[in-house]
Protein backbone atom coordinates (compact mmCIF):
# COMPACT_ATOMS: atom_id res chain seq x y z
CA UNK A 1 0.00 0.00 0.00
CA UNK A 2 1.60 3.32 -1.02
CA UNK A 3 2.52 5.99 1.46
CA UNK A 4 0.42 9.15 1.53
CA UNK A 5 1.29 12.78 2.00
CA UNK A 6 0.66 14.61 5.27
CA UNK A 7 -1.84 16.97 3.69
CA UNK A 8 -4.32 14.25 2.76
CA UNK A 9 -6.97 15.76 5.03
CA UNK A 10 -9.25 14.59 7.81
CA UNK A 11 -11.07 12.05 5.68
CA UNK A 12 -7.94 9.92 5.67
CA UNK A 13 -7.35 10.75 9.34
CA UNK A 14 -10.81 9.41 10.20
CA UNK A 15 -10.20 6.25 8.20
CA UNK A 16 -6.87 5.64 9.89
CA UNK A 17 -8.37 6.40 13.30
CA UNK A 18 -11.05 3.73 12.80
CA UNK A 19 -8.52 1.05 11.86
CA UNK A 20 -6.23 2.09 14.69
CA UNK A 21 -9.17 2.02 17.12
CA UNK A 22 -9.82 -1.57 16.05
CA UNK A 23 -6.15 -2.41 16.52
CA UNK A 24 -6.27 -0.75 19.94
CA UNK A 25 -9.16 -3.00 20.92
CA UNK A 26 -7.19 -6.09 19.93
CA UNK A 27 -3.92 -4.95 21.54
CA UNK A 28 -5.77 -3.82 24.66
CA UNK A 29 -7.36 -7.24 24.96
CA UNK A 30 -3.86 -8.76 25.04
CA UNK A 31 -2.68 -6.46 27.82
CA UNK A 32 -5.95 -6.91 29.73
CA UNK A 33 -5.42 -10.68 29.75
CA UNK A 34 -1.98 -10.16 31.28
CA UNK A 35 -3.24 -7.75 33.94
CA UNK A 36 -6.19 -9.99 34.82
CA UNK A 37 -4.11 -13.16 35.13
CA UNK A 38 -0.47 -12.15 35.65
CA UNK A 39 -0.50 -11.78 39.44
CA UNK A 40 -2.63 -14.91 39.91
CA UNK A 41 -0.37 -17.06 37.71
CA UNK A 42 2.65 -15.48 39.36
CA UNK A 43 1.34 -16.37 42.82
CA UNK A 44 0.97 -19.98 41.67
CA UNK A 45 4.36 -20.59 40.06
CA UNK A 46 6.67 -17.93 41.56
CA UNK A 47 9.27 -19.14 44.07
CA UNK A 48 8.00 -16.55 46.58
CA UNK A 49 4.58 -14.90 47.10
CA UNK A 50 6.34 -11.53 47.12
CA UNK A 51 7.16 -12.08 43.43
CA UNK A 52 3.52 -12.60 42.42
CA UNK A 53 3.22 -9.24 40.63
CA UNK A 54 6.71 -9.42 39.07
CA UNK A 55 5.35 -10.61 35.68
CA UNK A 56 3.23 -7.46 35.41
CA UNK A 57 6.23 -5.37 36.40
CA UNK A 58 8.25 -7.12 33.68
CA UNK A 59 5.43 -6.22 31.29
CA UNK A 60 6.01 -2.55 32.16
CA UNK A 61 9.76 -3.01 31.71
CA UNK A 62 9.06 -4.35 28.23
CA UNK A 63 6.95 -1.27 27.47
CA UNK A 64 9.68 1.07 28.65
CA UNK A 65 12.51 -0.71 26.83
CA UNK A 66 10.55 -0.96 23.58
CA UNK A 67 9.45 2.67 23.21
CA UNK A 68 12.72 3.97 21.76
CA UNK A 69 13.30 0.96 19.43
CA UNK A 70 9.70 1.25 18.20
CA UNK A 71 10.27 4.96 17.59
CA UNK A 72 13.49 4.21 15.68
CA UNK A 73 11.75 1.60 13.50
CA UNK A 74 8.97 4.10 12.76
CA UNK A 75 11.49 6.79 11.78
CA UNK A 76 13.56 4.43 9.64
CA UNK A 77 10.95 2.19 8.03
CA UNK A 78 7.58 3.82 8.76
CA UNK A 79 4.81 3.48 11.31
CA UNK A 80 3.27 0.36 9.78
CA UNK A 81 6.47 -1.66 10.01
CA UNK A 82 6.74 -0.74 13.70
CA UNK A 83 3.15 -1.89 14.16
CA UNK A 84 3.89 -5.27 12.53
CA UNK A 85 6.89 -5.84 14.79
CA UNK A 86 4.80 -5.04 17.85
CA UNK A 87 1.93 -7.35 16.89
CA UNK A 88 4.39 -10.17 16.22
CA UNK A 89 5.65 -9.73 19.78
CA UNK A 90 2.03 -10.13 20.90
CA UNK A 91 1.82 -13.52 19.19
CA UNK A 92 5.02 -14.63 20.92
CA UNK A 93 3.58 -13.46 24.25
CA UNK A 94 0.66 -15.87 24.18
CA UNK A 95 2.70 -18.88 23.07
CA UNK A 96 5.38 -18.40 25.73
CA UNK A 97 2.82 -17.72 28.48
CA UNK A 98 0.94 -20.90 27.61
CA UNK A 99 4.13 -22.98 27.78
CA UNK A 100 5.11 -21.29 31.06
CA UNK A 101 1.81 -22.28 32.67
CA UNK A 102 2.03 -25.88 31.43
CA UNK A 103 5.63 -26.29 32.51
CA UNK A 104 5.28 -24.07 35.63
CA UNK A 105 8.38 -22.06 34.70
CA UNK A 106 8.23 -18.62 36.30
CA UNK A 107 11.14 -17.01 34.35
CA UNK A 108 9.53 -18.11 31.07
CA UNK A 109 6.27 -16.48 32.13
CA UNK A 110 8.17 -13.26 32.89
CA UNK A 111 9.76 -13.43 29.42
CA UNK A 112 6.28 -13.79 27.94
CA UNK A 113 5.03 -10.68 29.70
CA UNK A 114 8.16 -8.82 28.55
CA UNK A 115 7.13 -9.47 24.94
CA UNK A 116 3.62 -8.39 25.91
CA UNK A 117 5.06 -5.08 27.04
CA UNK A 118 6.84 -4.73 23.70
CA UNK A 119 3.49 -5.17 21.94
CA UNK A 120 1.87 -2.66 24.27
CA UNK A 121 4.60 -0.09 23.55
CA UNK A 122 3.90 -0.37 19.83
CA UNK A 123 0.17 -0.02 20.42
CA UNK A 124 0.71 3.14 22.47
CA UNK A 125 2.02 4.83 19.33
CA UNK A 126 -1.34 4.21 17.58
CA UNK A 127 -2.73 7.38 19.18
CA UNK A 128 0.07 9.51 17.75
CA UNK A 129 -0.16 7.76 14.36
CA UNK A 130 -3.80 8.83 14.13
CA UNK A 131 -2.71 12.43 14.60
CA UNK A 132 -0.14 12.26 11.76
CA UNK A 133 -2.67 12.86 9.00
CA UNK A 134 -5.11 14.98 11.05
CA UNK A 135 -5.60 18.73 10.95
CA UNK A 136 -4.76 20.69 14.08
CA UNK A 137 -8.46 20.97 14.96
CA UNK A 138 -9.14 17.26 14.51
CA UNK A 139 -5.94 16.06 16.20
CA UNK A 140 -7.28 15.70 19.80
CA UNK A 141 -10.36 13.93 18.47
CA UNK A 142 -8.23 11.56 16.37
CA UNK A 143 -6.27 10.59 19.48
CA UNK A 144 -9.49 10.07 21.43
CA UNK A 145 -11.09 8.07 18.61
CA UNK A 146 -8.21 5.59 18.68
CA UNK A 147 -8.60 5.08 22.41
CA UNK A 148 -12.30 4.32 21.96
CA UNK A 149 -11.11 0.90 20.81
CA UNK A 150 -10.13 0.26 24.40
CA UNK A 151 -13.82 -0.01 25.30
CA UNK A 152 -13.99 -3.22 23.32
CA UNK A 153 -10.67 -4.33 24.79
CA UNK A 154 -12.30 -4.03 28.20
CA UNK A 155 -14.91 -6.56 27.12
CA UNK A 156 -12.84 -8.85 24.89
CA UNK A 157 -9.95 -9.37 27.32
CA UNK A 158 -11.78 -10.28 30.55
CA UNK A 159 -14.45 -12.29 28.73
CA UNK A 160 -11.74 -14.18 26.86
CA UNK A 161 -10.22 -15.07 30.25
CA UNK A 162 -13.57 -15.98 31.81
CA UNK A 163 -14.59 -18.33 28.99
CA UNK A 164 -11.21 -19.97 28.35
CA UNK A 165 -9.41 -20.08 31.70
CA UNK A 166 -10.61 -23.61 32.51
CA UNK A 167 -10.62 -24.90 28.93
CA UNK A 168 -7.38 -26.86 29.37
CA UNK A 169 -7.46 -28.51 32.82
CA UNK A 170 -5.51 -28.56 35.01
CA UNK A 171 -3.62 -25.67 33.39
CA UNK A 172 -5.47 -22.55 34.50
CA UNK A 173 -5.30 -19.78 31.84
CA UNK A 174 -3.18 -21.85 29.39
CA UNK A 175 -5.91 -21.77 26.73
CA UNK A 176 -6.49 -18.07 27.43
CA UNK A 177 -2.95 -17.31 26.34
CA UNK A 178 -3.31 -19.28 23.11
CA UNK A 179 -6.44 -17.30 22.26
CA UNK A 180 -4.47 -14.17 23.12
CA UNK A 181 -1.97 -15.07 20.38
CA UNK A 182 -4.84 -15.44 17.93
CA UNK A 183 -6.07 -11.96 18.76
CA UNK A 184 -2.59 -10.53 18.12
CA UNK A 185 -2.45 -12.33 14.77
CA UNK A 186 -5.77 -10.76 13.80
CA UNK A 187 -4.41 -7.29 14.60
CA UNK A 188 -1.72 -7.68 11.92
CA UNK A 189 -4.40 -7.81 9.22
CA UNK A 190 -6.10 -4.72 10.66
CA UNK A 191 -2.91 -2.69 10.94
CA UNK A 192 -1.98 -3.42 7.33
CA UNK A 193 -4.95 -1.24 6.31
CA UNK A 194 -3.50 1.89 7.95
CA UNK A 195 -2.18 4.41 5.42
CA UNK A 196 0.69 6.06 7.28
CA UNK A 197 2.61 9.06 5.93
CA UNK A 198 6.12 8.51 4.66
CA UNK A 199 8.78 9.06 7.38
CA UNK A 200 10.26 12.53 7.17
CA UNK A 201 14.06 12.95 7.25
CA UNK A 202 15.30 13.79 10.73
CA UNK A 203 17.70 16.42 9.35
CA UNK A 204 15.14 18.71 7.72
CA UNK A 205 15.95 22.44 8.13
CA UNK A 206 13.15 23.07 10.65
CA UNK A 207 14.01 20.09 12.90
CA UNK A 208 15.29 21.05 16.33
CA UNK A 209 17.49 19.12 18.71
CA UNK A 210 15.61 16.96 21.21
CA UNK A 211 17.30 18.78 24.09
CA UNK A 212 15.72 22.04 22.92
CA UNK A 213 12.24 20.55 22.54
CA UNK A 214 12.11 18.86 25.95
CA UNK A 215 13.03 22.10 27.75
CA UNK A 216 9.68 23.61 26.80
CA UNK A 217 7.41 24.10 29.87
CA UNK A 218 4.56 22.65 27.84
CA UNK A 219 6.49 19.42 27.20
CA UNK A 220 7.64 19.15 30.81
CA UNK A 221 4.07 19.52 32.09
CA UNK A 222 2.80 16.99 29.55
CA UNK A 223 5.39 14.38 30.55
CA UNK A 224 4.85 14.83 34.29
CA UNK A 225 1.07 14.55 33.96
CA UNK A 226 1.38 11.58 31.60
CA UNK A 227 3.68 9.83 34.09
CA UNK A 228 1.32 10.46 37.00
CA UNK A 229 -1.89 9.53 35.14
CA UNK A 230 -0.54 6.34 33.60
CA UNK A 231 1.74 5.45 36.52
CA UNK A 232 -0.96 5.63 39.17
CA UNK A 233 -3.41 3.75 36.98
CA UNK A 234 -0.88 0.95 36.53
CA UNK A 235 0.13 1.05 40.21
CA UNK A 236 -3.41 0.47 41.48
CA UNK A 237 -4.54 -1.87 38.70
CA UNK A 238 -1.51 -4.13 39.19
CA UNK A 239 -2.41 -4.70 42.84
CA UNK A 240 -6.20 -4.83 42.57
CA UNK A 241 -6.72 -8.46 41.37
CA UNK A 242 -4.30 -9.81 43.98
CA UNK A 243 -5.77 -7.55 46.67
CA UNK A 244 -9.24 -8.89 45.86
CA UNK A 245 -7.95 -12.45 46.10
CA UNK A 246 -6.34 -11.70 49.47
CA UNK A 247 -9.67 -10.28 50.65
CA UNK A 248 -11.36 -13.57 49.75
CA UNK A 249 -13.14 -12.43 46.60
CA UNK A 250 -13.69 -14.72 43.61
CA UNK A 251 -11.56 -14.59 40.44
CA UNK A 252 -14.71 -13.81 38.44
CA UNK A 253 -15.21 -10.69 40.57
CA UNK A 254 -11.65 -9.55 39.94
CA UNK A 255 -12.10 -10.22 36.21
CA UNK A 256 -15.17 -7.97 36.28
CA UNK A 257 -13.22 -5.32 38.18
CA UNK A 258 -10.63 -5.24 35.39
CA UNK A 259 -13.37 -5.30 32.75
CA UNK A 260 -15.18 -2.33 34.33
CA UNK A 261 -11.86 -0.55 34.75
CA UNK A 262 -10.79 -0.94 31.12
CA UNK A 263 -14.21 0.13 29.83
CA UNK A 264 -14.03 3.20 32.08
CA UNK A 265 -10.54 3.91 30.73
CA UNK A 266 -11.79 4.24 27.18
CA UNK A 267 -15.53 5.02 27.22
CA UNK A 268 -15.02 8.77 27.81
CA UNK A 269 -12.98 8.89 24.58
CA UNK A 270 -16.24 9.56 22.71
CA UNK A 271 -16.16 13.09 24.09
CA UNK A 272 -12.66 13.63 25.57
CA UNK A 273 -11.37 15.12 22.31
CA UNK A 274 -14.24 17.60 22.24
CA UNK A 275 -13.61 18.51 25.88
CA UNK A 276 -9.95 19.22 25.09
CA UNK A 277 -10.94 21.34 22.09
CA UNK A 278 -13.35 23.35 24.23
CA UNK A 279 -11.57 23.66 27.59
CA UNK A 280 -7.93 22.97 26.74
CA UNK A 281 -5.63 20.11 27.68
CA UNK A 282 -4.66 21.48 31.11
CA UNK A 283 -8.21 21.65 32.48
CA UNK A 284 -9.02 18.17 31.21
CA UNK A 285 -5.85 16.81 32.83
CA UNK A 286 -6.83 18.44 36.13
CA UNK A 287 -10.25 16.79 36.01
CA UNK A 288 -8.63 13.43 35.31
CA UNK A 289 -6.27 13.62 38.25
CA UNK A 290 -9.12 14.71 40.53
CA UNK A 291 -10.97 11.51 39.57
CA UNK A 292 -7.86 9.45 40.40
CA UNK A 293 -7.86 11.02 43.87
CA UNK A 294 -11.55 10.13 44.24
CA UNK A 295 -10.72 6.53 43.28
CA UNK A 296 -8.15 6.37 46.07
CA UNK A 297 -10.67 7.76 48.55
CA UNK A 298 -13.12 4.99 47.63
CA UNK A 299 -10.32 2.43 48.01
CA UNK A 300 -9.71 3.71 51.54
CA UNK A 301 -13.38 3.41 52.51
CA UNK A 302 -13.67 -0.38 52.23
CA UNK A 303 -12.62 -3.68 50.65
CA UNK A 304 -15.96 -5.10 49.53
CA UNK A 305 -16.43 -6.08 45.89
CA UNK A 306 -18.42 -2.87 45.13
CA UNK A 307 -15.60 -0.80 46.68
CA UNK A 308 -13.04 -2.45 44.39
CA UNK A 309 -15.30 -2.03 41.38
CA UNK A 310 -15.91 1.67 42.11
CA UNK A 311 -12.19 2.18 42.72
CA UNK A 312 -11.30 0.65 39.36
CA UNK A 313 -14.03 2.55 37.47
CA UNK A 314 -13.02 5.95 38.84
CA UNK A 315 -9.37 5.14 38.22
CA UNK A 316 -10.15 4.33 34.59
CA UNK A 317 -12.11 7.55 34.07
CA UNK A 318 -9.29 9.58 35.61
CA UNK A 319 -6.70 7.90 33.42
CA UNK A 320 -8.67 8.69 30.28
CA UNK A 321 -8.89 12.42 30.89
CA UNK A 322 -5.38 12.70 32.31
CA UNK A 323 -3.55 10.62 29.73
CA UNK A 324 -5.38 11.80 26.61
CA UNK A 325 -4.98 15.38 27.80
CA UNK A 326 -1.25 14.85 28.32
CA UNK A 327 -0.91 13.14 24.91
CA UNK A 328 -2.66 16.05 23.19
CA UNK A 329 -0.33 18.44 24.99
CA UNK A 330 2.69 16.53 23.63
CA UNK A 331 1.49 16.99 20.03
CA UNK A 332 1.59 20.76 20.59
CA UNK A 333 5.32 20.70 21.33
CA UNK A 334 6.83 19.34 18.10
CA UNK A 335 6.93 19.90 14.35
CA UNK A 336 6.10 17.16 11.79
CA UNK A 337 9.75 16.26 11.23
CA UNK A 338 10.24 15.88 15.00
CA UNK A 339 7.15 13.86 15.84
CA UNK A 340 8.47 10.29 16.15
CA UNK A 341 11.54 11.17 18.21
CA UNK A 342 9.56 13.42 20.56
CA UNK A 343 6.65 11.01 20.93
CA UNK A 344 8.85 7.98 21.53
CA UNK A 345 10.94 9.92 24.05
CA UNK A 346 7.76 10.99 25.84
CA UNK A 347 6.58 7.38 26.02
CA UNK A 348 10.02 6.25 27.19
CA UNK A 349 9.82 8.68 30.10
CA UNK A 350 6.22 7.74 30.94
CA UNK A 351 6.66 3.98 30.80
CA UNK A 352 10.20 4.04 32.16
CA UNK A 353 8.98 5.78 35.30
CA UNK A 354 6.09 3.34 35.53
CA UNK A 355 8.61 0.55 36.09
CA UNK A 356 9.31 1.92 39.57
CA UNK A 357 5.64 1.96 40.50
CA UNK A 358 4.94 -1.42 38.99
CA UNK A 359 7.80 -3.14 40.84
CA UNK A 360 6.88 -1.47 44.12
CA UNK A 361 3.12 -2.12 43.85
CA UNK A 362 3.18 -5.81 44.80
CA UNK A 363 5.77 -5.24 47.51
CA UNK A 364 3.75 -2.43 49.10
CA UNK A 365 0.55 -4.49 48.90
CA UNK A 366 2.09 -7.55 50.54
CA UNK A 367 3.96 -5.59 53.23
CA UNK A 368 1.58 -2.74 54.04
CA UNK A 369 -1.81 -3.60 52.52
CA UNK A 370 -4.34 -2.13 50.12
CA UNK A 371 -4.83 1.04 52.18
CA UNK A 372 -1.20 2.07 51.73
CA UNK A 373 -1.41 1.39 47.99
CA UNK A 374 -4.21 3.97 47.79
CA UNK A 375 -2.44 6.49 50.03
CA UNK A 376 0.43 6.70 47.52
CA UNK A 377 -1.94 8.48 45.12
CA UNK A 378 -2.22 11.74 47.04
CA UNK A 379 1.35 13.16 47.00
CA UNK A 380 1.85 12.20 43.34
CA UNK A 381 -1.34 13.89 42.18
CA UNK A 382 -0.28 16.97 44.16
CA UNK A 383 2.94 17.00 42.10
CA UNK A 384 0.85 16.90 38.92
CA UNK A 385 -1.23 19.85 40.07
CA UNK A 386 1.98 21.76 40.77
CA UNK A 387 3.35 21.03 37.27
CA UNK A 388 0.18 22.32 35.62
CA UNK A 389 0.16 25.39 37.85
CA UNK A 390 3.73 26.27 36.88
CA UNK A 391 2.93 25.66 33.20
CA UNK A 392 -0.06 28.00 33.48
CA UNK A 393 2.06 30.68 35.13
CA UNK A 394 4.62 30.41 32.31
CA UNK A 395 1.88 30.78 29.69
CA UNK A 396 0.49 33.85 31.45
CA UNK A 397 3.91 35.42 31.67
CA UNK A 398 4.52 34.89 27.94
CA UNK A 399 1.10 36.29 27.09
CA UNK A 400 1.82 39.39 29.21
Amino acid sequence: MPDVMLGAGDRLARRNALFLATATALAGANSTVIFATGAIVGAGIAPSPALATLPISIFVVGMAMATLPIGWIARRFGRRTAFMVGASAGIITGVLACLAVIWAIFPLFCLATFFGGFYQAASQSYRFAAADTASEAFRPKAIAWVLIGGIFAGVIGPQLVTHTMNMWPPYLFAASYLFQSGVALLSIFVLWQVQAPQPLPANTPDARELSEIIRQPRFIAAVICGIISYGLMNFLMTSAPLAMKLCGHDVTDSNLAIEFHVIAMYAPSFFTGSLIARFGSARVILAGMALIVLAAVVGLLGTTVPHFWANMILLGLGWNLGFIGASALVTETHRPSERTKVQSFNDFLVFGTMVIGSFSSGRILMDFGWITVNLVVFPLVLAGFAALFLFGRTQQARAA
